[in-house]
């Protein structure tokens, strides 16, 4: 359910699918990443209590006993002030009696204006999951796509989400660093998975979109992408490096559209079997002839 008419781009996880769509802010605060076009040309924008009430009570008419969760849209709801948050939290308590969560994308810098204890408020007010794109664990990387923290930063907030009690699904990105950098963003990003111990964990493959800093670079010849074999390879190198307790349960996926090859397991107990997987894969694509689909116009 979705009740902001602004015309907008509305973005939100696949598994927010059935989730009632709260628009809190348009667009993203910080919106410079070299790699993402998501909220190009969207100003960024606050929504007033009234506009965040009324999508509220569009929704309640909607569907008043059905409404179980909410996603905060859009990129970044979590730069809004922690007492704001509370606020908005307490009125979908009120107007939705069964809801049983309610998340949001996070931003690095977002988590981290927020301190160890306006998390638990937020939290036990009932905003359970966060997602969070932290791309790489590899301070290299991270600057070269513009993110707005170093890896320590980076792991210091997906570590804060953690230890609030707040379930954690990271996104990482297969390729961002290129040829010449994937060993060291491999070996970083496994290193930071390791530290954070996330609920969930998701790759994605490097897609250059029109309108993105990182495709314009491809262009001029001043980035060099890995091919489909090559993306293969770092995510072994990536699961071969990460080192989770045996208690840890970090469900893993590997299915988004850009995904070459689809993996699903949980770690560390299935391992050894994605290595195995991921490493046929990789055989796989390595005997593609073409590849570029870095050209194609769709992106």
């Amino acid at each position: 359910m979705f009740f902001d008419d602004y015309d907008t781009p509305v973005f939100r996880p696949p598994s927010e699918a059935n989730s009632f769509i709260l628009r809190v802010t348009r667009g993203c605060a910080h919106n410079k990443c070299t790699y993402c076009n998501m909220y190009r040309g969207v100003p960024f924008q606050v929504l007033t209590d009234e506009e965040i009430a009324r999508q509220m009570a569009l929704a309640y008419s909607y569907n008043r006993d059905g409404v179980r969760r909410v996603f905060l849209a859009d990129g970044d709801a979590l730069v809004l002030s922690t007492e704001r948050l509370l606020r908005i939290l307490h009125a979908l308590k009120q107007y939705f009696p069964h809801l049983q969560r309610v998340s949001s994308y996070a931003a690095p810098k977002d988590i981290l204006r927020k301190s160890p204890e306006d998390m638990i408020k937020l939290r036990e007010a009932g905003l359970k999951l966060l997602y969070y794109g932290m791309e790489s664990g590899d301070s290299v990387t991270l600057k070269a796509v513009n993110k707005g923290v170093d890896g320590p930063r980076s792991i210091e907030a997906g570590r804060r989400v953690v230890e609030a009690g707040m379930k954690l699904s990271i996104m990482i990105i297969l390729g961002i660093a290129g040829v010449e950098g994937s060993e060291r963003h491999a070996l970083e990003t496994a290193k930071a998975i390791s530290e954070i111990q996330p609920t969930m964990l998701s790759a994605l493959c490097l897609m250059l979109y029109r309108g993105s800093e990182l495709k314009e670079q491809f262009e001029r010849g001043e980035f060099h992408p890995l091919s489909p074999g090559g993306l293969m390879h770092e995510l072994h190198r990536i699961l071969e490096n990460v080192d989770l307790p045996e208690h840890c349960h970090t469900i893993f996926r590997s299915n988004h559209v850009s995904n070459y090859a689809n993996f699903a397991g949980n770690l560390p107990k299935d391992k050894q079997r994605l290595l195995v997987e991921v490493q046929m894969a990789a055989e796989e694509l390595d005997k593609l002839k073409t590849w570029d689909v870095y050209n194609d116009d769709r992106y």
